[in-house]
């Protein structure tokens, strides 16, 4: 068996009804695991679960708002009776406002903060709570948290976007080492990706020339290409890949570590 074979685990991906989450739900689908997608998005949540389970994965939905603590609660047991338990959890969901620093809007920081920060912060509550022993899962695993290469370079425009994928990092650091010293058996890792083309990534291009940094979204996006070494826009299974292998027995003795899969844009 491959060090990266998931069969027979368990895998919750918020932020999976589409785009980066719903090809992150693909490929831990394809690596043997069962999935769950959530998200507030629930058509879209359920066609691409449906979609899942056409091609012969086990896969489900479940309804999630990451900024609510119950909603969390829930979701997490909700999951573990749909699929019978979790070994993965992927914290994806995320949202993206750009702006100047001199028209920050307060509700879109708000915005920002509540849905990447303690977002992220409350998967890590609950998925500790349901994976470390006596919890409702029990078994340990793996958590992998979705920050951003803005976490390690100054573009302008996403300064709180920034900001909150920064924070993302240090979540991960520790709970990694909460989870260590505590005896969860859960191992904590993050990825930066790169500038992507899924729909977060075309409005962040878009907005960006909305509010002059660039004449066009074109120019924006070949901005980002110009500041990459491997000369091209990331794609959804780099990232995805990245994921699958952390989550994976390959990545076993990892935890606590940023994975960049940015093209060397944040090197």
């Amino acid at each position: 068996m491959s060090s990266y074979d998931l069969t027979g685990r368990r895998a919750l991906v918020t932020g999976g009804a589409r785009g980066l989450g719903a090809g992150i739900a693909e490929a831990l689908a394809k690596a043997g695991a069962a999935v769950v997608i959530s998200d507030v998005l629930e058509a879209d949540g359920k066609e691409t679960a449906r979609a899942l389970r056409d091609a012969g994965a086990d896969a489900e939905f479940v309804a999630l708002d990451v900024t609510d603590d119950d909603n969390w609660a829930a979701a997490i047991q909700q999951t573990v009776d749909a699929i019978g338990g979790l070994d993965i959890l992927v914290n994806n969901a995320g949202v993206e406002i750009t702006s100047l620093i001199v028209d920050l809007d307060p509700a879109d920081v708000r915005k920002m903060l509540d849905v990447n920060v303690l977002g992220n912060s409350l998967g890590l509550k609950h998925g500790f709570r349901a994976m470390r022993p006596g919890g409702a899962a029990g078994a340990g695993g793996a958590v992998v948290n979705i920050a951003s290469v803005a976490a390690t370079i100054a573009f302008p425009g996403i300064s709180l976007y920034s900001a909150t994928k920064s924070a993302i990092d240090r979540l991960t650091r520790v709970a990694a080492a909460e989870s260590g010293k505590l005896g969860y058996g859960v191992r904590v890792n993050s990825i930066y990706p790169g500038l992507t083309p899924t729909t977060m990534g075309n409005q962040l291009a878009a907005d960006c020339a909305e509010i002059g940094l660039f004449p066009s979204p074109q120019a924006a996006a070949e901005a980002v290409v110009g500041l990459t070494p491997q000369g091209r826009l990331g794609q959804v299974d780099d990232m995805a890949d990245a994921v699958v292998f952390l989550a994976s027995d390959a990545a076993k003795y990892i935890t606590g570590a940023g994975l960049p899969v940015d093209g060397g844009m944040g090197m």
